[in-house]
């Protein structure tokens, strides 16, 4: 029988079997990150609220899941979750550069992205950034994953990964951040070191984790 707890219930489930958060799952899914919280899922009245068939739609399509899967958890006739390692968006250092790509916090916009499957060290904000080229030799390589987190607390000697209002995406090393600048040591010699002010910085996200 579909009732209302048991469509919500499946959405949690699902979450869990991708290894995500509700918010997470909505994020994933390029819905706002509040869509499936518990406070909507009944109106200021206390009725019932449901999901949309668009919304449904689009965490079974971000997550790869199949309707039959989905179907099953709401009828609760799945079995136990299988494990599943996490998989994130992967984005070319391209991509990362040209408007539109990520929200103001620095997380991917949207959806359609590649997946690429993390290690532990991921968490369900994070998201993976494709080496290109040689700047970033001797420590990364081209085709490189990098793993970064975005809103994570960062400190001097962090590996970053920042991004400029100018669409200039480079990773180097945490030197020094405050209210007005931050300075960056480069991983590659043949690179300059920066010092950018913080109104030209967009966004700055921490990496977590190298394919190396």
């Amino acid at each position: 029988m579909l009732s209302h707890d048991r469509v919500w219930a499946a959405i949690d489930a699902l979450a869990e079997r991708y290894s995500l958060s509700a918010s997470g799952l909505a994020r994933r899914a390029g819905l706002d990150s509040t869509a499936f919280n518990k406070s909507k899922r009944l109106s200021s009245d206390g009725r019932p609220r449901w999901p949309s068939t668009e919304s449904l739609a689009k965490i079974i399509e971000a997550t790869g899941a199949s309707l039959d899967e989905f179907t099953g958890l709401i009828e609760g006739r799945m079995g136990a979750a299988p494990a599943y390692r996490r998989s994130v968006p992967l984005l070319g250092f391209a991509q990362a550069g040209a408007g539109g790509f990520f929200d103001d916090a620095g997380f991917p916009a949207g959806q359609g992205w590649d997946l690429v499957e993390l290690p532990a060290q991921s968490t369900e904000s994070s998201y993976a950034l494709q080496v290109q080229g040689d700047s970033m030799l001797p420590l990364y390589r081209n085709g490189d994953v990098l793993i970064v987190e975005p809103g994570a607390a960062t400190r001097k000697g962090d590996r970053v990964v920042v991004k400029t209002t100018s669409g200039e995406v480079m990773a180097k090393v945490l030197e020094r951040q405050t209210v007005k600048s931050i300075a960056l040591v480069s991983l590659n010699p043949d690179h300059p070191d920066r010092d950018i002010p913080m109104r030209d910085v967009e966004w700055v996200a921490r990496i977590v984790w190298a394919s190396q």
